[in-house]
């Protein structure tokens, strides 16, 4: 029992039914909280003492695939190409530029690049996270903003890039986000409100000391957001819930001007607006769900007149197997993200020319636009990876497809695609759905029960595609299978899909989780002695509800940053997110939604029986799920599990969501991670 169990637990009262005898850890920054956290992180040093030589191991193993010196694919945008360059034992890649080649290649000139900004002199050993990065339309400054706790507060800073000097901007409590309007001089930036919501945008001036408030968004499930259209000749404010969406455009050439509502906000109805060209006519380009739920590609001449729902003419139709995902703009096409059978797929419409859609060699895959390059260029880029392909970089001409690889991510040692098997199951549901699993094995372990390392997420539609992972050969090459559940909640197989694991759905995120265990464990594939699963915040609220119903299912289990205190945190309107959460998980202030909840809730069904081992990890400064959502559930799996596994809890004090900010404390994590599966499967 570790020395943090015996700390003093005082019942509070809550807004539900009951008591939260645990919601004394909720105290952030008291001297108790404190202590009972580091006695937790030393309990949980001292039950993994004997792994720190296998950790280092690890850890050198994993760094020693990667290569640590490195150059990015520069991109070219007006008289520059801009890039990114990572040098051995830094934590962070620094940022450069050099004169554009006059043969338009994307060769980079050593000799004349010019440093940007180097994240490794701000971050000083600390934490650190960079938000925008924006070159001005002129080229002669940078607008860049820094997170140095984790807790996703931003700094905003400009670099005069031609003699070096920094200006901190007045401004407190802001988004992170930083938008030019074409004079170079005037930037839009947005600030969060008590909840952590972006919810206002102002326009500053350079040399000034103040802003001036722009737009204001009182509706607390909204989040505001200013970005650049494709063109580079409008700025669009958007306005969007997790099922609403309202859009705002202003020309960038005249910022001093008001935005103008692109369509009133109706209920359900989201669309997202782009500006380009069509047949050589400037166009906005809107993907809106107003003829269905997978969304279809709309239409409207910039022609002076405002751009209103009624002048929408459809480009692309609604289609009820293809999920329309996104969009993306250039002089000489428009190229469609598409999501088919569980599969990203490519689209391409040039001017005047057929469509067609991008083939690709693998089965299952991850496939998106990396980089749009300029607004008139004849290619985009391509980031195209598999469970057994490292990632790629791929070039696509878009007048006729042609494709070429310029990076493919180098995995240093000895390495072979082919000795790793690929593979694209499917699970059935208690209700008869298939679930798609993705799979990849040594080869040399095919054919038995090996050990093997189950990952989920299923909420907010995100997609998990197959993702290729240096670090995830070290489970490989030691005869563990990986595997992720593309369960219900997630957007792997379109709307439906995502809507079919949300609010009054929830359960089958976590049932089709069951499903697709029991099916690895019924194809001879694992057992459930050898089965690891993991999952981080909403995912993590998978692991503890799996947990909870299934205990016998699995051996291992891990939840980074768990969303587990679902039914306290959504009772709680004054916390960061609550309100905008709404819409994914209803609000438990309505009867019928506060016992739906409260049956799922990892924390509320903790119950006296044996679970496998655990390893939980808080970030003490994340905004997004509380520190002590992971810290009360332990306490209470403490007090009530049945059994003597390992549990253990990581709370990482100076870091928020995405955990430790560097490139090797990111290793470092792993490696821990890695060993405690390795200890509890008795591989180590």
């Amino acid at each position: 029992m570790p020395p943090s169990a015996t700390a003093p637990r005082a019942p509070i009262a809550r807004k539900a039914d009951g008591t939260d005898p645990y919601a004394w850890l909720q105290e952030r920054d008291s001297a108790e909280v404190l202590d009972y956290l580091k006695a937790e992180n030393a309990y949980q040093e001292a039950q993994l003492a004997d792994q720190v030589e296998l950790r280092e191991q690890l850890f050198e193993e994993i760094k020693g695939r990667i290569r640590e010196t490195d150059l990015s694919l520069a991109s070219p945008w007006g008289p520059y190409l801009y890039y990114t360059r990572t040098t051995a034992g830094d934590e962070y890649a620094r940022h450069y530029r050099c004169p554009r080649p006059a043969d338009d290649s994307a060769t980079v000139d050593e000799a004349r690049e010019e440093l940007l900004l180097d994240p490794n002199a701000l971050a000083a050993g600390g934490f650190l996270s960079l938000g925008a990065f924006n070159i001005s339309p002129d080229h002669r400054l940078l607008a860049y903003s820094l997170d140095t706790s984790g807790d996703e507060i931003y700094r905003l800073y400009v670099k005069d890039l031609a003699t070096g000097d920094v200006t901190e901007l007045p401004f407190d409590d802001c988004d992170g986000s930083m938008t030019w309007a074409n004079d170079s001089q005037t930037l839009f930036f947005g600030e969060l409100d008590d909840t952590h919501r972006p919810h206002k945008l102002y326009r500053h001036r350079l040399g000034g000391s103040d802003a001036t408030l722009v737009f204001e968004e009182t509706d607390g499930r909204f989040f505001l957001h200013c970005y650049r259209a494709s063109s580079e000749r409008q700025l669009i404010l958007l306005l969007n819930s997790k099922t609403t969406s309202e859009a705002w455009v202003l020309d960038a050439t005249t910022p001093e001007q008001a935005f103008q509502c692109l369509a009133p906000r109706v209920e359900d109805h989201e669309y997202y607006p782009d500006h380009g060209q069509l047949d050589g006519a400037w166009t906005w380009f809107i993907r809106s769900n107003q003829d269905g739920i997978n969304f279809a590609l709309f239409q409207a001449p910039d022609d002076g007149q405002a751009p209103t729902r009624v002048r929408w003419q459809p480009l692309i139709g609604h289609r009820d197997d293809v999920m329309l995902e996104g969009v993306t703009l250039n002089a000489q096409a428009f190229t469609l993200s598409l999501r088919e059978g569980g599969l990203p797929i490519i689209e391409v419409h040039p001017q005047g020319l057929a469509s067609y859609r991008v083939q690709l060699p693998d089965a299952a895959y991850s496939l998106h636009v990396s980089d749009s390059l300029e607004f008139v260029s004849t290619r985009i880029r391509l980031r195209y990876e598999a469970l057994n392909r490292p990632a790629q970089v791929r070039q696509l001409t878009l007048a006729d497809g042609e494709q070429k690889v310029l990076k493919e991510t180098p995995v240093l040692g000895a390495f072979n695609a082919d000795d790793y098997v690929s593979q694209r199951l499917w699970a059935t549901a208690a209700d008869g759905t298939r679930i798609p699993i993705s799979l990849v094995v040594k080869r040399s372990a095919l054919g038995q029960p090996t050990p093997l390392y189950l990952y989920g997420y299923g909420a907010y539609g995100e997609s998990l595609d197959p993702w290729f992972s240096h670090a995830r050969l070290s489970l490989l090459e030691r005869g563990i299978a990986f595997a992720i559940a593309h369960v219900r909640g997630g957007g792997e197989l379109g709307e439906a899909w995502y809507r079919a694991g949300k609010q009054e759905h929830k359960a089958n995120t976590f049932s089709d989780f069951i499903a697709c265990a029991e099916h690895l464990i019924a194809q001879g594939l694992t057992t459930s002695q050898q089965l690891a699963i993991s999952g981080g915040s909403a995912g993590g609220l998978l692991i503890g509800a799996v947990l909870n119903q299934r205990p016998e299912l699995f051996k291992a289990a891990i939840a980074e940053v768990p969303f587990v205190d679902v039914l306290n945190t959504m009772l709680d309107p004054d916390l960061p997110l609550t309100v905008t959460e709404y819409d994914e998980w209803g609000n438990p202030e309505e009867p019928d939604v506060y016992e739906r909840i409260k049956g799922y809730a990892p924390y509320e069904n903790v119950s006296a029986q044996a679970y496998p081992a655990l390893l939980v990890v808080a970030g003490y400064n994340d905004s997004r799920v509380q520190y002590w959502e992971a810290a009360k559930w332990v306490a209470r799996l403490r007090d009530t599990k049945t059994d003597s596994n390992l549990l253990l809890l990581k709370t990482e004090l100076g870091a928020g969501h995405g955990g430790m900010s560097g490139r090797y404390q990111g290793l470092r994590d792993v490696a821990l991670e890695y060993g405690f599966v390795f200890k509890v499967l008795g591989l180590a």
